[in-house]
């Protein structure tokens, strides 16, 4: 009886899907073309400030993809006033794809990681459902400290969300830009050359989702 046990046991472990060792399972999307809109929805790293507009990520990510980058960023944002502005974006610009990169301004606020996780997912489903493609972009988890020490990493609430609906992730762009003390205007923005750097990176990150 135990070695039949065991046996069933091994057999349903060898039937099971193998996961990677490390890190998340790579996600592929739908090739989006030269011309096509993207709507870049965010905060006031979104938006470019502490640069000027020409060198803001989306200006910067148009020019290295041919898409046509609608910077929606609104300095001061949190993911539920994202979230309200999101409709009526969809329904002026009906995009392809959506950059959601939302989130820092509710870890500066204190705002309860379950009420943004919340609001984050919220917005990636409603872009799915109006037919357009979601690549969700990590943000740290800020704090002034961690800023100073130059130690920062991804919130893990954007991996979570990215594996739930199986969306591509733009991991660690914030977090290795915002580390970097010559790419950053203050604290918590990038100057021209974090623009640059980030947008260069969520263009091998689309381009390794299959989305460029």
């Amino acid at each position: 009886m135990k070695v039949r046990s065991r046996r069933r046991f091994l057999g349903a472990l060898l039937a099971a899907p193998l996961l990677p060792s490390c890190g998340r399972k790579r996600v592929s999307g739908r090739r989006v073309a030269a011309g096509a809109t993207v709507l870049a929805l965010g905060d006031s790293l979104t938006f470019g400030t502490g640069a000027s507009p020409e060198t803001s990520y989306p200006t910067v990510l148009a020019r290295l993809t041919g898409w046509n980058v609608i910077n929606a960023g609104v300095p001061g944002d949190t993911s539920a006033q994202a979230l309200a502005r999101l409709p009526a974006l969809l329904q002026e610009h009906a995009p392809q794809l959506v950059l959601v990169g939302i989130g820092g301004n509710d870890f500066l606020r204190r705002i309860s990681d379950a009420t943004t996780r919340a609001n984050i997912q919220r917005t990636c489903e409603q872009v799915l459902v109006s037919g357009a493609q979601v690549m969700l972009i990590a943000v740290p988890a800020l704090s002034a400290a961690a800023v100073i020490a130059g130690s920062l990493s991804d919130h893990p609430l954007y991996e979570e969300i990215a594996d739930s609906l199986r969306l591509p992730l733009h991991a660690k762009g914030w977090s290795t830009v915002l580390a970097n003390a010559a790419l950053r205007s203050d604290q918590i923005h990038a100057n021209a050359q974090g623009y640059e750097a980030f947008a260069r990176s969520l263009a091998d990150a689309a381009r390794a989702a299959q989305l460029l």
